[in-house]
Parts: structure tokens; sequence; C-alpha cells
């Protein structure tokens, strides 16, 4: 979908999830939403965090997130807490992947324990084709995408980014009840298109594009 606006790209996206996620809590008393960090999100998550959701029956949880202290200005659970989980959403469940800097290791096992497949996973796009922190070039891109891995999470350590990642794998997001991609811009509608040829490691959102397991749908925005 096409906006002439990130005003309006926003409007319609948080309509979108608030029926998904209700939708949900009609069929079976709950609902998961699994959201991206960066400050694209920030609009998205206030307006959100607003809406006539029944919050306490909503799990949040991260697509990603780097590996520092919760407190962190890179935290994304940090910007979450700031943004979305005010307001109404203040009732909902959070679940941060990073809880303390000692050992990536243990941290990913313990999301592993925890992970609860998201009825919507909003995600976003580097202009160099990563979603989620699945990059490009990292040695951990070929299990971020293998379908076979049984992990939800795993450790990534870009190489053109900084902070290693915890990030959930391509099999983990494909169980997602739906997919939506929010990008903005001229560059990365390119980007998208460029992606949208056919699947290729230069560029990880591409095999999100290829799948037909589960509906990813695409908001963008001049």
């Amino acid at each position: 979908m096409e906006f002439p606006d990130a005003a309006q790209q926003t409007d319609a996206l948080a309509n979108s999830v608030a029926a998904r996620l209700s939708a949900a809590i009609e069929s079976r008393g709950q609902a998961a939403l699994a959201v991206s960090g960066g400050k694209s999100p920030i609009p998205l998550f206030k307006l959100l965090s607003e809406m006539a959701i029944d919050w306490a029956r909503v799990t949040v949880s991260l697509v990603d997130e780097r590996f520092v202290a919760p407190d962190h200005a890179d935290s994304n659970a940090a910007l979450v807490r700031a943004h979305l989980l005010q307001n109404r959403a203040t009732a909902a469940r959070f679940l941060p992947l990073v809880r303390a800097v000692a050992n990536i290791d243990a941290e990913v096992a313990a999301d592993n324990r925890d992970f609860i497949a998201p009825d919507v996973a909003i995600l976003g796009m580097g202009e160099d084709g990563h979603t989620a922190s699945l990059f490009p070039g990292a040695p951990e891109l070929a299990a971020g995408l293998d379908l076979a891995n049984p992990a939800p999470f795993l450790a990534v350590t870009p190489q053109t980014a900084p902070h290693r990642r915890v990030s959930l794998s391509r099999a983990a997001l494909l169980q997602a009840g739906c997919l939506i991609l929010s990008i903005q811009g001229a560059k990365k509608r390119e980007v998208l298109e460029a992606a949208a040829r056919g699947p290729d490691d230069a560029l990880p959102i591409s095999h999100f594009l290829a799948q037909d397991k589960v509906p990813i749908d695409v908001y963008w925005s001049a």
C-alpha cells in the first residue's frame, strides 16, 4: 500500500494492527505483537498506545534487539517503554530480549524459552536490505534464513552496524499470523523493488517477499 505521506501511512498501519490484535483477542482471548526498533516506528507507537485495544490481553515483544543495557540510548526495549507502553498500552505485558549484558548466548536461550509466535510482526528494512537483525554479510545470516533452524532467536554480529544483536529467525517470523513491512522514502522503495525480483542473500528482505507461507503487507510512504 502506498501513501502520500508518513502521517497517513502511520494512521492506516495503526488501525490495521489494532484490528488484527482485537480479532486475535476475540478469537482466543489473547494477542501477541512483535515490533521493530529505530526512530521510524515512534509515531506508530504513540498512536497505538492510545487505541482502544484490550491491552491487558496483549503481549508485546521485539523482532530484534541490540545487545546493550535496557537503559542504553540504542536499546529497542527502552524505545518501546518510552513510546508504546504508555497511555492505554501500559496494561500490556512486555517481553524484552536483553535483560543483562553479561552473556548474549544466555539471553538468546532465555528468549527462545519465552518465544510466543506473534499475531502481528512489524518489520522495518534498512537501505542494505536487512530486516530484523538479519544483515547481509553477517556470519550468522545463513542460520537466520534457514527454515529448518529450530531456534526462534539467534545472536547476530553485523559487519556494517554497531552492537551485536538478538534477532528472530526467518523461520520464527514465518510463524506470525501476519507480517507487515513499514518503510519510507524513495531509496527504500528502490531496494524493495530490487528485493522483489527474487531471493538474494545480499538483500535478506527478499527471502520474506518471496515466500507464500505468511501474508506480508507492505506500507510505503514518500
